[in-house]
């Protein structure tokens, strides 16, 4: 690989850098279930949801506050931070309890693009003690700002270290550089035991069809356009609206880049790309089956069944159309568009909120929203040499990744959010899974949910030592949540899970490269594809907005446009890119 070049970035206050455009920021309610974002958290090399993680170290969960007692305030820059955490909450106090730390939140200036801070904070050469620098984390690798967590967690890290297991080795940066810089943001293992699919739509509209899944995007056409021609307005008189997408900002690339690699290629999220049987890289927009993915969407658009103001529409516009049930269905993922759905769902309108869908644009397209990619790494928790104490750091990041520090950050507080049966095992009250499934402010009032991520977390299915699963989101725990609409799907279907009706982790293949979107990348590498995404975002809104007569033209154009731009170019170092993470996992 390429050494990563940083003088512009030491000369410039303001950097643009960019990730390969998967998952976008994500919101309590992803930070709550890990399925991130966006995005993230499926089938293990160990995918068995009866199985135990193993036995536990458990030096994490009978530490004692650091320094005597004294609390150490360590500041947290998190590049997904979209709120406030005034480290009130009972599970942060607890976690102060435990670990003898308080962290004091930063985020990132005006939203969540995190370069701009993450610039200032290298020109400056002013960083925080533990940081999330998604996207950015590249630029503070090559300015040496973060240290080596290697030795740490050889001495103080043996919850980390049992919590990655076989996949340990994945969080070092190359073979050239062995040092762990990163942990990984996202579920370790684990089975997924639900999935919003690659499309949604409204369980009103699914149950006008007898509940049959649409197996292509005609049918999906055909079950929008029927279910709006049967019910053309919502009780409350409200004109219905086919498709609405979220594109006025980064969410495009939720909404309108990362749907046509799994509906039209079949293709899991490794964000703008597809990778071919030879580990070959390819911008995934000069697909030709997602160019006829994007002539459908055209044609929606020009019918009037696609949202007319999806363009320009502001993503609080996006999610208020969707809150008001008039959205009939969606392109986009569950952790994106929830607080919509948890408005619906508080007004008890569940037949408006989604049933999550394998769509694919043919029956011969398997959807690989199931598929288990490896670990994700590139994007995570690192430790800045401006750390003021190091070890109490890493002691912090080892007790969230410890037994106790698990069942804390995920269930809370034992007697208040979750209790034992007789058996010992956890459950939570119909109250307190009704209360979070309709609260948009329950985890950041409970701190459950609120404190796992970005930190190391195990993924769905797997066992404590006690048997009970370290995520409230186990097999059983999902058929008992199921509300009515869930119930009466999997009863049709003859099923216990709604996942049960998609390709299942066993008909894929584990990839020996982690998910590309969460990478970091040399800056010439993120300069091309900066430049890549920047004319797609904009070229694409065009062949979806132009006429269906102007589409060829106007898609043509665009890629001719990433021709010049250095296309060729990109998809070589990201297949020298791929090469060398593959090698990590020999």
């Amino acid at each position: 690989m390429k050494k990563r070049k940083i003088c512009a970035l030491l000369l410039a206050a303001v950097m643009v850098t960019g990730v390969l455009g998967g998952c976008g920021g994500n919101n309590d309610s992803n930070s709550a279930s890990n399925t991130n974002t966006n995005t993230n958290d499926s089938a293990s090399a160990s995918n068995d949801d009866t199985s135990s993680a193993g036995d536990a170290d458990t030096s994490g969960d009978t530490s004692t506050p650091a320094n005597n007692g004294e609390v150490v305030t360590l500041r947290f820059f998190n590049a997904d931070a979209n709120q406030d955490d005034p480290w009130t909450d009972p599970v942060a106090q607890v976690l102060t309890e435990k670990t003898g730390v308080k962290l004091e939140l930063e985020r990132p200036i005006g939203g969540n693009d995190e370069s701009e801070s993450v610039a200032l904070m290298i020109a400056e050469q002013n960083y925080p003690d533990i940081i999330f620098a998604k996207g950015s984390a590249g630029s503070l690798i090559d300015a040496g700002a973060l240290i080596d967590m290697t030795d740490l967690i050889e001495q103080y890290g043996p919850n980390i270290k049992k919590l990655y297991g076989d996949e340990f080795g994945k969080l070092r940066e190359s073979k050239d550089d062995p040092a762990i810089y990163q942990l990984s943001a996202y579920n370790v293992g684990g089975t997924k035991y639900k999935d919003c699919g690659s499309a949604q739509i409204q369980w009103d509209a699914l149950k006008a069809k007898d509940y049959k899944l649409p197996d292509t995007l005609e049918e999906f056409e055909t079950m929008i356009k029927d279910y709006i021609a049967s019910s053309p307005k919502t009780e409350e008189g409200l004109d219905r609206i086919g498709i609405t997408l979220s594109t006025s900002d980064w969410h495009w690339l939720i909404t309108l880049g990362n749907p046509a690699g799994a509906i039209a290629d079949g293709a899991p999220d490794n964000g703008q790309w597809i990778i071919d049987e030879n580990n070959q890289a390819i911008y995934k927009f000069r697909s030709e089956k997602e160019r006829e993915y994007f002539r459908w969407l055209c044609r929606m658009y020009n019918e009037g069944i696609l949202d007319p103001e999806f363009a320009t529409q502001t993503h609080e516009d996006y999610i208020a159309k969707i809150a008001s049930g008039r959205v009939v269905a969606l392109l986009d993922k569950d952790w994106d568009y929830l607080d919509g759905e948890k408005v619906l769902k508080a007004d008890g309108k569940y037949g408006s909120t989604y049933c999550g869908l394998p769509l694919t644009m043919d029956k011969e397209t398997k959807c690989p929203v199931l598929m288990y990619q490896g670990l994700t790494t590139g994007t995570g928790v690192g430790i800045t040499t401006s750390c003021k104490d190091p070890v109490a750091a890493i002691k912090f990041i080892d007790y969230i990744a410890s037994d106790e520090g698990q069942v804390l950050v995920k269930w809370g507080i034992e007697g208040v959010n979750y209790f034992l049966d007789e058996s010992g095992h956890r459950y939570r009250s119909d109250e307190e899974i009704k209360q979070s499934q309709e609260d948009q402010d329950y985890s950041k009032k409970t701190g459950v949910g609120f404190h796992n991520y970005p930190f190391p977390s195990y993924g769905d299915g797997i066992l404590d030592p006690t048997g009970s699963p370290y995520n409230t989101t186990s097999k059983e725990a999902v058929m008992v949540e199921y509300n009515e609409e869930e119930k009466a799907a999997v009863e049709k279907w003859g099923v216990e899970l709604l996942v049960d009706m998609f390709p299942q982790p066993d008909e894929f293949e584990t990839p020996d490269f982690p998910p590309l979107w969460a990478l970091v990348t040399p800056m010439e590498f993120t300069e091309i594809t900066d430049k890549l995404d920047e004319i797609a975002w904009s070229a694409l809104i065009k062949c979806v907005t132009g006429t269906e007569a102007d589409f060829d033209a106007n898609y043509d154009k665009m890629l001719a446009d990433f021709e010049s731009t250095g296309m060729a170019e990109a998809e070589s170092m990201l297949t020298d890119i791929i090469a060398e993470k593959a090698a990590l996992a020999e």
